[in-house]
């Protein structure tokens, strides 16, 4: 099952993005809620599971396939070349830092450059959505508490990051998160570490990768993270880069007015989103 949300901005309601076309759910379930914490809590994706609906050939903007989380988690250097290329030994343990909610964008919306960062930078990520609340989940029950999976390019304004000395503000402006195009549930995907990721500028492929070179997978992050931060539902937890990105380049490639960034991973799908300096 891939599920999406449509509409403007701030308007969107859930879908289902089919082989014959967009389902827009509301039409028949009116009660559905938006794709949110009470969305999993009131166990939407089990009810919509194998249902045969109609598609549609629907022309509308995607939003993010999840409204607002509680919690976007992202991971450092958690793909060795991608340690390497800056010259940064590997972390014993996973390296969590935090993108604000504000960041959150959709997969094929135009993202802002920040007028106080320069150095802006592209990262292709696995993100993992969160299902079922949790603390101090066990390995083996990880992937029990995942709704699915979609792709975020986690963009970076590396001079703020830089100048900081911590990754908060360059991580957290505004548009910083596309994700999409869709929330994936784990029966379409298989093995969660063995997915091709990619990402090209302006049609010109910079990241080539695949999950399977995750220094830490997904159960082992998600049993990290909830040991002590309670996980809930809509969570996103995005795994980490592979090599590939602009700033470590020689010289570095950095994001332009009008570039534009596509990010896919295998069995998922691709986002692209252009950078301008006004919305």
């Amino acid at each position: 099952m891939k599920l999406i949300r449509l509409g403007p901005r701030g308007q969107e309601r859930p879908g289902l993005w089919q082989a014959d076309g967009i389902v827009d759910l509301r039409v028949h379930f009116p009660d559905i809620p938006d794709i949110n914490e009470e969305f999993f809590r009131q166990g939407w994706p089990a009810r919509l599971a194998g249902t045969a609906l109609p598609g549609q050939g629907l022309k509308e903007r995607w939003g993010p396939p999840i409204a607002r989380p509680s919690k976007i988690i992202c991971l450092g250097k958690n793909y060795l070349e991608h340690a390497k290329e800056g010259g940064l030994e590997s972390p014993p343990a996973p390296l969590i830092f935090c993108k604000t909610p504000n960041t959150l964008n959709g997969p094929f919306d135009p993202v802002l450059l920040p007028q106080s960062s320069g150095q802006i930078d592209w990262e292709v990520e696995l993100a993992v959505v969160i299902g079922t609340e949790g603390k101090r989940i066990a390995k083996p029950e990880a992937l029990a508490h995942v709704a699915g999976v979609t792709v975020m390019n986690d963009v970076s304004g590396r001079q703020a990051q830089f100048a900081d000395s911590q990754w908060y503000r360059g991580k957290s402006f505004d548009t910083f998160a596309p994700l999409g195009p869709a929330l994936v549930t784990l029966d379409e995907i298989g093995d969660l570490h063995s997915l091709n990721l990619t990402t090209q500028v302006n049609g010109r492929l910079m990241q080539d990768g695949n999950t399977r070179d995750l220094i830490f997978d997904v159960p082992t992050l998600i049993a990290d993270i909830s040991a002590d931060i309670t996980l809930m539902p809509g969570d996103v937890i995005s795994t980490g880069t592979p090599a590939g990105v602009g700033i470590f380049r020689n010289p570095p490639v950095v994001l332009q007015e009008g570039d534009e960034v596509a990010c896919w991973i295998e069995k998922i799908g691709s986002i692209k989103n252009r950078f301008v300096r006004h919305l």
